[in-house]
């Protein structure tokens, strides 16, 4: 069955020619996968990870690597693929999509680190997987000679078994107090860090979301890199990758990574909503949903949300390449602008799947239905701090006003 609200995507209207071709072919294997990833879901849930057939099919589909050099075999697709190819997979399996936006985005950001750095992992393994934490907090790290010696217990690293590496955020500390605070990304190898299996959520059950702890671990230099080095314009790994892509401003742009997972996800929950009330009648007195009229308008709600908060997202990625490829870097109110309309679209997305829970009734308390599911991933995602409208909102209103920003790393 057709979306409701939504046409088929077939490729990036930023661009046309070779690069729109093979992502419409990228996306056609996409959305082959949603059946066999819907079929899966309840077992990615119980095992609290991805199953090894669906990490398979993701290497063996290319889409890991939708955002990686093509130098060395990646895509190189626009920024609004992360968000297509997450809506896609989200309608299959929010967890699957979730790990998928993570990983591959972080071939994205490798790309931004130093030639070496992107050497040493994608020269012994193209498809290496990195995970992240980038909870700046959870981590200490002084600067020693050649590099840093970090430590930390972070959080919510998704995916993390299946990786080989992990970039860890991270606080810089110095003994001259006139050097002030220093934000850093830390790329660690997977012997550097102990796994803590503690992932046991609500939501997103299925995207092994756990934590990580470094007693000590030396990251070399090369393999660092400064958030103020990921502000927008040209990175460290623009030498070897000249791409507008690596160019984009990373943490102003960082909900769109994971904003598709929630679009996804809200579009499912509609469509199987919409194919249900064509069919079902009232337990009450045996009235056609679909001749009610409240079931009307909350379908036409919830596709209003979903629809714009679709428009948003591409629209927002779309220009921010457009921006990067004539060299224009966005100013402290652009990019609050960006953090903004990202929590807001996923809000809308939340909103949508709440809107069709609540209207199914007692349906959608069965736990072997997806609604319920579709209902739990919804607020999981929307509880990612990326996506807290009050807290995107109060910096996008302080900076309107002419104070300053309170989030640093943008």
């Amino acid at each position: 069955m057709a979306s409701v609200g939504q046409k088929p995507i077939t490729g990036q209207p930023a661009t046309a020619g070779p690069d729109d071709r093979a992502f419409a072919a990228m996306a056609t294997r996409a959305r082959a996968l949603i059946p066999q990833l819907s079929d899966r879901a309840t077992r990615t849930e119980e095992l609290r990870r991805l199953p090894p057939e669906t990490e398979r099919d993701l290497h063996d589909s290319g889409l890991y690597r939708i955002v990686q050099p093509k130098r060395v075999g990646g895509s190189e697709f626009d920024y609004v693929a992360l968000v297509d190819c997450a809506e896609l997979l989200g309608k299959g399996d929010a967890s699957v999509a979730w790990n998928f936006a993570n990983l591959s985005s972080h071939h994205w950001m490798l790309g931004m680190f130093d030639r070496r750095a992107q050497d040493l992992v994608w020269g012994k393994d193209p498809n290496a997987l990195i995970a992240s934490s980038f909870i700046f907090s959870a981590g200490r790290a002084r600067k020693v000679e050649g590099g840093y010696r970090l430590r930390g217990n972070w959080p919510f690293s998704s995916g993390v078994v299946s990786c080989e590496w992990n970039m860890l955020a991270s606080v810089v500390s110095s003994d001259d107090e006139a050097d002030g605070i220093e934000y850093r990304i830390f790329l660690v190898r997977k012997d550097d860090y102990k796994i803590a299996d503690t992932w046991n959520s609500v939501g997103l059950r299925g995207t092994g979301s756990n934590d990580v702890e470094v007693k000590e671990a030396f990251v070399p230099k090369a393999l660092s890199l400064a958030v103020t080095d990921l502000a927008g314009g040209a990175t460290p790994g623009s030498a070897v990758n000249p791409s507008a892509l690596y160019t984009l401003p990373v943490f102003s742009l960082f909900p769109y990574v994971l904003s598709g997972v929630a679009l996804g996800n809200a579009q499912a929950c509609l469509d199987d909503y919409t194919e249900i009330a064509r069919r079902r009648v009232s337990t009450y007195n045996r009235a056609k949903l679909s001749d009610m009229q409240s079931t009307q308008i909350k379908i036409a709600e919830a596709s209003a949300k979903i629809d714009a908060a679709r428009l948003i997202m591409r629209s927002t990625c779309i220009k921010a390449m457009a921006d990067a490829r004539r060299g224009y870097i966005p100013d402290m109110a652009a990019k609050t602008k960006l953090r903004r309309d990202g929590a807001f679209s996923v809000n809308l997305c939340t909103e949508a799947v709440s809107l069709l829970f609540a209207a199914s009734g007692a349906r959608g308390l069965f736990t072997t239905g997806v609604l319920q599911r579709q209902f739990r991933d919804a607020h999981a995602i929307n509880s990612h701090l990326t996506f807290n409208f009050d807290a995107a909102g109060t910096n996008y209103g302080r900076v309107a006003l002419g104070l300053p920003s309170e989030n640093l790393t943008l």
